[in-house]
């Protein structure tokens, strides 16, 4: 068969944009972003001088401190399954392209994760007893439309005590934790243990009491159906297991990764990557074992890995991502750009992976290189920051053109600053409604995106394109890490 050069396939995407995009300024407010989102106690360097203290007394009908973390999206919620991921993303952004960042923003992105880490060892600290898992009643938060300062409705705690499952949540935790040690490894070496210290403790109960979060019906109803574990949680035990190799080197994880790989469904296909489906991450993580250990009996991972990026090519006999009409990856269900910025996270962290390793994809008769998933992988970031159809930056604050009313509780009401006279639940309704621009800009927030006909319509109301989310920041962090110091990659 005649063997297809991919690099003609990038010629056929559309290009809109006439100026090459600002990567390094992009990072830096990618990181910022998470300084908007922060629950609890404010430092005296947050550079986001329009939030105050929010959220002081969270875990107190509990007993238990649970300030800090941050705030999932456009509300004043506290999911600890999508927050872990966000967390665990933001680690392997530092591990993988932490030395590319210049070092004010290395250093801004580990303030960032060290500000997930310090709320998750909170939710674990009672551990082999309970784990805490989400902090405020979705339904009672989602009636108001109040800034995190002013919230006067009930901090509910949701808790799951042993021996009830909470495989998802807890394995999750336990592989942000062991990320987030690696990450920490360096720069403050105590810390790092005390967060493999509690990494292991907190994969323990997830593989002893196993089953998903959602399943104990008190926490059903308040998780579902916005961070339900749709997708079963034995991916997120093996997530946890590789994460823990990683950062140990101890053959225990190595083992239960092979000895799972049938019984926990390590090999099963996937076409996407986010805080309920880990399968694809799981693959290019471990692959790396294969590729620059020669560790052979995971070779069904790398084999999973390949098959997953040969997906992601347009004119692959295996593609079968949906691309917008502009070059975007799209897949149905609303926030979209969290699959983009994921996917396209694992295209740049595996294509370094082959290249340490001086390795390619065979997509049938297709030859996918290093360099290729690199250009596909531009495409999707020059696509987020304007180079689109609209010519629109998804990106809040970045660019001269990008989305003004985004749906954002905090962005949309005027700043306690400004505005220091309590605004009650309801009261807020008159900003939502609004058609003016949000008075507070959220620099850096990359809202959930176009629809794939490439269209948005900057529509507060439309929460599935206008609300910004952590964890489509977190992978997106890392992306940009690598093309501020690759603008032009090989």
């Amino acid at each position: 068969m005649i063997k297809i050069s991919l690099a003609l396939l990038f010629l056929q995407l559309p290009a809109f944009a006439l100026c090459s995009p600002n990567y390094g300024d992009a990072l830096s407010k990618s990181i910022l972003f998470f300084e908007g989102q922060r629950s609890g106690a404010l430092p005296q360097d947050q550079r986001l001088k329009w939030r105050a203290d929010s959220a002081l007394h969270d875990g107190s009908a509990k007993g238990v401190d649970l300030t800090g973390g941050y705030y999932d999206a456009g509300d004043n919620l506290k999911f600890n399954f999508p927050m872990a991921f966000t967390t665990t993303m933001l680690a392997w952004s530092v591990i993988d392209f932490g030395g590319m960042m210049p070092p004010a923003e290395q250093r801004n992105a580990l303030v960032a994760l060290k500000w997930a880490t310090d709320y998750l060892l909170k939710s674990v600290s009672e551990l082999p007893n309970r784990i805490y898992v989400q902090v405020r009643d979705p339904i009672a938060d989602h009636d108001c439309w109040e800034r995190p300062e002013d919230m006067d409705t009930p901090r509910t705690v949701y808790v799951v005590e042993a021996p009830n499952p909470a495989s998802d949540v807890a394995g999750e935790i336990a592989a942000a934790l062991a990320a987030a040690s690696i990450a920490f490894r360096s720069a403050d070496p105590s810390y790092s243990q005390t967060l493999l210290r509690n990494s292991v403790n907190t994969f323990k109960y997830a593989d002893t009491h196993r089953g998903a979060y959602s399943d104990n019906s008190y926490i059903r109803s308040g998780v579902c159906p916005f961070y339900c574990d749709f997708d079963g949680y034995q991916d997120e035990l093996l997530w946890a297991a590789a994460w823990l190799r990683k950062a140990t080197q101890d053959d225990i994880y190595l083992s239960y990764i092979e000895s799972n790989t049938q019984t926990l469904g390590a090999i099963e296909s996937s076409n996407e990557f986010g805080w309920d489906n880990k399968h694809a991450g799981l693959h290019v993580l471990v692959s790396q074992e294969v590729l620059q250990g020669g560790m052979y009996t995971l070779e069904s991972y790398k084999a999973s890995a390949d098959s997953f990026m040969c997906t992601l090519v347009p004119q692959s006999p295996t593609a079968h991502i949906q691309v917008s009409p502009g070059g975007l990856i799209y897949k149905p269900g609303g926030s979209n750009l969290q699959h983009a910025t994921s996917i396209t996270f694992l295209m740049l962290a595996y294509a370094n992976y082959l290249d340490k390793s001086s390795q390619t994809v065979q997509c049938g008769n297709m030859n996918l290189s290093p360099s290729l998933l690199r250009k596909f992988a531009q495409k999707q970031v020059n696509y987020i920051l304007g180079d689109n159809p609209l010519g629109l930056s998804y990106m809040v604050g970045y660019g001269l053109k990008f989305p003004q009313r985004i749906h954002h509780r905090g962005s949309s009401l005027p700043s306690i600053r400004v505005h220091p006279e309590f605004i009650a639940c309801k009261e807020g309704s008159t900003y939502f409604n609004s058609p003016g621009p949000n008075p507070n800009v959220l620099v850096g927030a990359i809202v959930g995106g176009p629809g794939q006909d490439d269209i948005y319509g900057d529509d507060r109301a439309d929460f599935r394109k206008s609300e910004p989310t952590t964890y489509i920041n977190a992978p997106f962090v890392g992306a940009l890490a690598y093309f501020a110091a690759n603008p032009s990659p090989l």
